[in-house]
C-alpha cells in the first residue's frame, strides 16, 4: 500500500514537471539529456541528496526525492523520459 502511494505521488510530480517543461518548450531536450548523460545521472542524484538541506525550503515537498529517485535508477530514468515524450505527443 505504501509502495502504491509512492508511485502515485511520483506520477503526480512527473505530471507537474512535464507541464512546466512543456510550457518552457524543453521537455524533449530534457528527455534527450537524461538519456545522453546516462551514467552521470547517479552523480546528479548524489548532488540532489547533498543539496537537500538547502533546497528543501524552496522546492515543493517530495520533488527532490522524486528527482533523486529518477536519477539513481536507469529504469526510472527511462520511464520518465518516455513519460515526457508521451505527454509531449498528446499535446501536439
Amino acid at each position: 500500500m505504501c509502495y502504491t502511494y509512492h508511485v502515485n505521488q511520483n506520477r503526480h510530480i512527473w505530471q507537474v514537471w512535464a507541464g512546466i517543461l512543456h510550457r518552457w518548450g524543453v521537455q524533449d531536450l530534457v528527455a534527450v539529456l537524461l538519456e545522453a548523460i546516462g551514467p552521470l545521472n547517479l552523480i546528479g542524484a548524489q548532488a540532489v541528496y547533498i543539496g537537500q538541506p538547502f533546497l528543501n525550503p524552496i522546492v515543493p515537498e517530495g520533488h527532490l526525492e522524486a528527482l533523486a529517485d529518477i536519477l539513481e535508477d536507469p529504469e526510472k530514468t527511462q520511464a520518465f523520459t518516455s513519460f515526457l515524450r508521451q505527454e509531449s505527443g498528446q499535446d501536439s
